[in-house]
C-alpha cells in the first residue's frame, strides 16, 4: 500500500494551465504494510529463544487466568502447539506491538512465507477482544 502524497491523473493538460510547467508531487509518498500501518503496529527487536520463552511465559500465565475455567486445558494444549511453531521459525520473525509499545500486552509476530512478497501476522486469538460495531 502507498500512504502519503501520490500523483493523481485529474485529466487535466499542464501544458495549457498558466506556466506551462508540470509541477508534480515532491516523492513524499512510501510504500507500506497495510496491516502494520492500520492498525500503528511497532516494530520491536528480535528475539532469541531465551528472550522469546522470558517473555511469553509470564504471558501465558497472564491469559490464562483471564480465561474461563473450562477453556484454560484447550488453550494451554494448543498454546504449546503455537510457541513450538515460532520457536521453529524464531530467526525469521518479526515481532510487533501496539503504538503503546505495552510490555504486558500482546505481540504480533510476522514472517514471510516462502516465495511470498508480503508477510503473514499472526495473531494470538485468546488476547483478542472482539469489538462489535
Amino acid at each position: 500500500m502507498e500512504v502519503g502524497d501520490v500523483d493523481v491523473d485529474i485529466g487535466a493538460n499542464p501544458s495549457a494551465e498558466e506556466g506551462g510547467e508540470d509541477e508534480g508531487v515532491d516523492g513524499a509518498s512510501r510504500k507500506v504494510v497495510d496491516i502494520i500501518d492500520a492498525f500503528r503496529l511497532v516494530e520491536q527487536p528480535s528475539y532469541t529463544k531465551a528472550d522469546f520463552m522470558g517473555y511469553i511465559k509470564p504471558w501465558l500465565a497472564k491469559i490464562t487466568e483471564e480465561l474461563p475455567e473450562g477453556e484454560r486445558d484447550d488453550f494451554k494444549a494448543k498454546a504449546q502447539v503455537g510457541i513450538k511453531f515460532l520457536l521453529g521459525k524464531i530467526k525469521e520473525l518479526q515481532f510487533f506491538t501496539g503504538e503503546s509499545m505495552d510490555p504486558e500486552s500482546t505481540m504480533v509476530y510476522a514472517y514471510y512465507k516462502e516465495g511470498a512478497e508480503n508477510p503473514t501476522f499472526l495473531f494470538p486469538k485468546a488476547a483478542m477482544h472482539e469489538v462489535k460495531m
